[in-house]
């Protein structure tokens, strides 16, 4: 990481826009860069991180054009807690003092004005400090020109001390590597976690995706205020309860004809069947959003029922891997013969395996067809570690990869969250794209990637057996 003394020096480098200081949430620490680009993009304004950063700090110095651009960016992002305008910094708290006096008094002014009121906080990452010791640093300060009076509740401006100790728990240094000082603009919504959260959810199922990945793929399929929104795997419809909470109108399709009417056994603890009013627009309507509920449907994923068609600004999904929830789609088996007036209303097709890898070609594809240019495709992949390499995610010629994230499952097995954009209009010969060209071959390693996931599991249930034997 550089240290830029004052903001004549950033401006000197040939960085546009005003410094201001990210502090970041340090949990899917992979995911914080994708889902802060795609709020800058969301912006307009492409992200400008200094120099150098450490993508795994929970510190990185950005430059923003605007106040009102980072507020946006924190109305949106779960990775970001607070974001400050960085008035100095340093490796000590002399250097911090000498940058603070380099910064231009015509910006601080302002903000120190007699009658306004103050409050001065400090935070130490992976460091406690005591309160003698934090009550000494905000002494130390007493040099800023500050003209108002200190109100700890509510008051008009809020400035932070930020020590940055590393993200080693077991090795903390003696002294912080950085120092900030900064005034508070704007909190993220990591309050989003706790509200939205599935242990709260009127409706859940089995495979339910937790609040804070939900918010992370609406934020990277850049999902927004009057968007349509489409998840071909809708479940229990978190992903689409994310999305609406941002303003997008939200539909889906699910084969499970009792997931889509919230029949059947229930997947709640001390709960033998569901209720009748467990259902995704329930959903929806439990959190103010049954006003961006569209519908959802019982279709098979692997016939699209759309018309060709550029419908939908984003379409986000969890594929079932077939390890809590079957892959299935309709079919035929051969043997089986019913005369035609034994077919009624309610028949329902056989039920037949659907493999990973044309689960991915077929998902591809209807992005492909109905997302509008600049439309994102956001998607788990599964994966089994030891066979894992970027040349495995699927592509496709109409799709652009933004992204690839990856978060653990189990020691040999994980999900990479995908994060592509339609680039180009889709054509018939793009269907076959992947078997006419070997750069748009799909995984098919894939298909096994159930058994491969027991094996493991049932190789360390194996391993525990024996030790305890022992």
């Amino acid at each position: 990481m550089i240290f830029v003394t004052d903001a004549k020096m950033a401006l000197s480098s040939g960085v546009v826009g005003r410094r201001f200081l990210l502090l970041l949430a340090q949990e899917n620490v992979e995911f914080r860069l994708p889902e802060i680009k795609s709020l800058f993009s969301l912006c307009k304004v492409q992200l400008r991180c200094e120099e150098n950063f450490d993508q795994k700090s929970p510190f990185w110095i950005v430059h923003i054009p605007s106040e009102n651009v980072a507020k946006a960016v924190m109305r949106r992002t779960v990775c970001a807690k607070s974001i400050f305008e960085l008035w100095g910094q340093g490796r000590t708290h002399e250097e911090l003092h000498n940058s603070l006096k380099n910064y231009p008094a015509d910006k601080m002014i302002p903000f120190l004005q007699q009658g306004s009121t103050y409050q001065i906080k400090v935070y130490a990452f992976n460091k406690t400090l005591s309160h003698n010791e934090r009550i000494q640093k905000i002494d130390d300060l007493g040099f800023l020109p500050f003209q108002g009076t200190v109100k700890l509740k509510d008051p008009e401006h809020v400035f932070w001390l930020l020590e940055d100790y590393g993200t080693d728990p077991n090795n903390a240094p003696e002294k912080p590597f950085c120092i900030y000082f900064g005034r508070w603009i704007a909190d993220g919504q990591r309050e989003l976690i706790n509200l939205y959260s599935v242990k709260k959810r009127h409706f859940i199922g089995n495979t339910s995706m937790d609040a804070c990945l939900s918010f992370l793929m609406a934020n990277h399929a850049k999902a927004g205020a009057n968007d349509l929104v489409f998840d071909p795997f809708v479940g229990t419809g978190s992903l689409l309860v994310a999305c609406a909470h941002f303003g997008a109108y939200v539909c889906g399709t699910d084969i499970d004809y009792n997931i889509i009417h919230g029949r059947g056994k229930a997947s709640r603890k001390n709960q033998k069947w569901r209720g009748p009013d467990e259902n995704i627009r329930a959903n929806l309507r439990q959190y103010g959003l049954e006003e961006f509920y569209v519908d959802v449907l019982v279709s098979d994923a692997s016939k699209n029922i759309w018309r060709k068609a550029n419908i939908f600004d984003a379409i986000i999904t969890d594929p079932p891997y077939g390890i809590r929830e079957a892959t299935r789609r309709t079919g035929s088996q051969k043997g089986i013969i019913k005369p035609a007036e034994e077919y009624v209303e309610s028949h329902v097709p056989v039920s037949m395996n659907y493999h990973l890898s044309d689960i991915f070609i077929d998902l591809l594809n209807l992005a492909a067809e109905n997302l509008v240019m600049n439309g994102r495709l956001v998607y788990w992949l599964p994966v089994y570690k030891l066979d894992y390499s970027e040349d495995v995610i699927p592509q496709h010629p109409c799709l652009k990869l933004i992204s690839n994230c990856e978060q653990s499952l189990t020691t040999h097995t994980s999900r990479q969250l995908i994060t592509m954009e339609k680039v180009k209009e889709f054509e018939d010969k793009d269907r076959y794209a992947h078997l006419n060209d070997a750069k748009y071959n799909p995984y098919v390693g894939h298909n096994s990637f159930r058994d491969k996931y027991f094996s493991g599991v049932m190789k360390k249930v194996s391993k525990e057996n024996k030790n305890n034997q022992n």
